[in-house]
């Protein structure tokens, strides 16, 4: 299963656009990403575009939180958490990264690379990643729309983010970030360019099963009492 929890969210004809193209080249979900102003507005249409797709692929929305405020972060996340099935923080700010690690409630810490001449990533803060299950995503278009000395710095982050990931084992999402039907690449050339970039084939087939587990288990979230314990039914 091929998903991607990081495609930009806009238009409701501009989505079935991403959708249908997405679906062409073999990804089995994807995710469009909103940012907190406007995830409220992308549900209203939710299930106009769900008719509209006739399930052509599956999908679900990402709140995407950019915000240099880490209070505005955590209230946010505890805001949207019942009404996402992924949240996803931007990260860049090293005090934004350490707070989307450390908070139980945020899936994925995007970008923790960006606008850095470092990957923004330690030992430390991996560990907290690791402590509480929130993935590091490495985005596609990173690499597509970028050139010369700044695509090598991204690629020198990418490949130090690997290091840390053989070492401490935190879960690793790759997604694509697509803004337009002409930034959708197939699930082939998708793991192509990863592997030129030093992941192995099943690092890459891993970090798409990460992000599926990262959708189940939020599906089941409401159900959840204790870490690694969920009720099954409410029946006596």
């Amino acid at each position: 299963m091929f998903f991607d929890l990081n495609i930009k969210g806009s238009s409701l004809d501009a989505n079935l656009n991403l959708a249908c193209e997405a679906s062409k080249y073999g990804w089995n979900h994807i995710n469009f990403s909103y940012n907190q102003n406007d995830f409220k507005n992308a549900l209203k249409f939710k299930q106009e575009f769900e008719d509209g797709l006739e399930s052509v692929i599956d999908f679900d929305y990402t709140l995407e939180i950019k915000s240099d405020n880490v209070n505005e972060i955590r209230k946010l996340t505890r805001k949207f958490r019942n009404k996402s099935l992924c949240i996803s923080v931007i990260g860049g700010d090293l005090k934004v990264n350490r707070a989307a690690v450390e908070n139980i409630q945020v899936d994925i810490l995007s970008r923790p690379y960006l606008r850095r001449f470092d990957s923004g990533l330690n030992h430390v803060l991996v560990k907290e990643a690791v402590r509480n299950n929130v993935a590091v995503e490495l985005c596609f278009n990173d690499i597509l729309k970028t050139y010369l000395s700044y695509r090598a710095k991204v690629i020198s982050n990418f490949k130090d983010i690997y290091t840390l990931y053989r070492k401490f084992d935190f879960p690793l999402v790759l997604s694509s970030r697509a803004e337009s039907v002409f930034d959708i690449r197939t699930t082939h050339d998708f793991m192509a360019v990863f592997k030129q970039t030093g992941l192995t084939g099943a690092e890459i087939e891993n970090s798409f099963r990460t992000a599926g587990n990262i959708l189940e288990f939020n599906k089941n979230r409401d159900k959840m009492i204790l870490k690694g314990v969920r009720r099954v039914s409410d029946e006596a």
